[in-house]
């Protein structure tokens, strides 16, 4: 059995979404910290070219997307049920929702000059150049676009006053119990809280501001560190897990064994290229080698990402 390993840095939301899951699940795992900027070579050599935070390392297995994250990781351990059984769809559906819509607008709000200037008081003026012009080249070719800042304040109230008003009710929880959407809808507004400017966007709402410290005391479960370099070696040393049992099923007829290429359609669209193994419900699951990771099964979910022929 092979360890959980996380790829991802502190100050990343939805590094935190993953963090929260591993808590949820009160799972043991290992702790490899990543540049918030590229180049990112270590990570890299695992993914093939995927640059988005976090990454989910599991032996040869590569999971990218926490929305394909939260899914391998209820495979790890059933409960707590991230998706209850009888809310299941709502809460994936309302998860997609927070990590898109709630998100966009929390980064909007968060990169307000103002915010900005506060985050980044106490970094060298060359960092925050560099990450700047990350952040630009992140959203670059992709279908998401930055909210105007006047729209994410002039919207960012009913967002809140809806919440606010929900948890009111006196459910602890989105769904009843506790689920992937608190834990989804829980990660921008932790962004939010990351300096006095953007807390208050939070803090004004005193129901919302009681349920994120419920959600926030999941914890991060048990983490010890590990090197980049030693994440690598267990990859090398392994073997990629079997194939789920589902029929492969691609409706624009790719097949198995194809070289393809995969990226994300919003942002972040660095292409993977390698051998298209498994295109299931939910997974899509390329074969790819590389110099230093040796055979590495990558998985990317189906929602949000395209498949090209090479």
């Amino acid at each position: 059995m092979h360890e959980l390993i996380l790829h991802h840095y502190p100050t990343s939301p939805f590094a935190e979404k993953a963090r929260l899951m591993l808590g949820f699940k009160q799972l043991s795992w290992r702790s490899v910290m990543i540049p918030p900027v590229m180049p990112k070579p270590d990570l890299t050599a695992l993914t093939g070219g995927y640059r988005k935070t976090p990454v989910l390392q599991i032996g040869a297995d590569i999971y990218c997307d926490t929305a394909l994250i939260a899914r391998r990781l209820e495979a790890e351990k059933a409960t707590p049920a991230l998706y209850p059984e009888a809310q299941a769809c709502n809460v994936a559906t309302f998860a997609q929702w927070a990590d898109s819509v709630v998100f966009q607008h929390a980064v909007s709000l968060v990169f307000a000059p103002e915010s900005m200037a506060v985050r980044f008081a106490k970094v060298p003026p060359e960092f925050a150049k560099a990450f700047a012009a990350d952040r630009a080249a992140l959203f670059s070719g992709g279908t998401a676009s930055r909210l105007p800042l006047e729209q994410a304040r002039h919207q960012w109230p009913a967002l809140m006053g809806r919440l606010q008003q929900q948890l009111q009710s006196g459910a602890d929880f989105l769904f009843g119990e506790p689920s992937l959407a608190d834990i989804a809808l829980a990660h921008p507004l932790w962004f939010l809280r990351g300096t006095p400017v953007t807390a208050p966007l939070v803090d004004d709402y005193p129901a919302v501001a009681a349920w994120l410290a419920r959600v926030l005391d999941f914890g991060h479960g048990s983490l010890s560190e590990m090197s980049s370099e030693q994440a690598i070696a267990v990859a090398r040393e392994a073997t990629p897990a079997a194939l789920p049992d589902e029929a492969f099923v691609d409706p624009n007829g790719f097949a198995a064994g194809q070289a393809v290429r995969i990226a994300a359609v919003d942002y972040g669209v660095d292409p993977v290229e390698g051998e298209l193994l498994f295109a299931g419900r939910e997974e899509l699951i390329l074969r790819r080698e590389d110099a230093r990771a040796g055979v590495v099964h990558v998985h990317f979910p189906r929602l949000g990402f395209r498949i090209e022929a090479r």
